[in-house]
């Protein structure tokens, strides 16, 4: 799952990589972006989408997300863990909660109201007022499918990093260095190097043992 006004194409490497060593994968436009560029984006509709994808597949998938796609990754695997064999979080490692927020939320609707139809700031403001009052620490602290988190040195969105560990202590983390908020863009042979590592580790019967263990 893809951040906020991009879309399923900033996955292209990683898409390429799978499929090379014969991983299948599928990378979605949530609603108000890519292909869905004409809807308007809710919380309902991209849990929706995200379902209907995990539905479409043969066996359990792994989600992986950044930004948008991170928060949204782990709504959908807090309410869907018997359907997922992991989780992969990036960009989405504070809350998204505080003044700067309620600021920048009122900020974008101004522009969005501005701009429409011509731009894509709507988006943003649909998405601030989608995630409102989301918390990401009460999702995490649900989860007992395996989970990595890997995210860029400098992303700004690591400021609650610390709450995130002590939140799932039994979490891989991985931080790549030299990268910013678009981890996966910006290192994407090191990012996909772990992805394909996480991959290999989702062996069914470990999967089960450790949801079981951790019951």
């Amino acid at each position: 799952m893809h951040g906020t006004r991009t879309s399923s194409a900033i996955w292209d490497p990683q898409v390429q990589a799978l499929e090379a060593v014969g991983h299948g994968s599928h990378a979605l436009d949530l609603p108000g972006h890519g292909a869905r560029s004409v809807e308007r984006f809710t919380l309902e509709g991209a849990l929706e989408a995200i379902d209907a994808a995990v539905e479409a597949q043969t066996a359990p998938p792994m989600l992986v997300g950044l930004s948008l796609g991170g928060y949204l990754s782990l709504a959908y695997a807090a309410r869907n863990q018997d359907k997922l064999a992991g989780v992969m979080l990036s960009g989405c490692s504070t809350e998204i909660a505080g003044k700067p927020l309620r600021l920048y939320r009122r900020w974008t609707s101004r522009i969005a109201a501005t701009f429409r139809p011509g731009g894509t700031w709507y988006v943003v403001a649909d998405m601030l007022h989608a995630m409102h009052g989301y918390s990401a620490l009460a999702d995490l602290r649900r989860l007992l499918v395996p989970v990595w988190i890997v995210n860029g040195r400098r992303d700004p969105l690591r400021w609650g990093e610390w709450r995130m560990r002590a939140a799932l202590p039994f979490a891989r983390w991985h931080v790549v260095p030299g990268a910013g908020h678009d981890v996966n863009s910006h290192a994407p042979a090191e990012y996909t190097r772990i992805l394909l590592s996480a991959l290999a580790e989702l062996g069914p019967e470990r999967v089960l043992a450790e949801v079981g263990a951790r019951r």
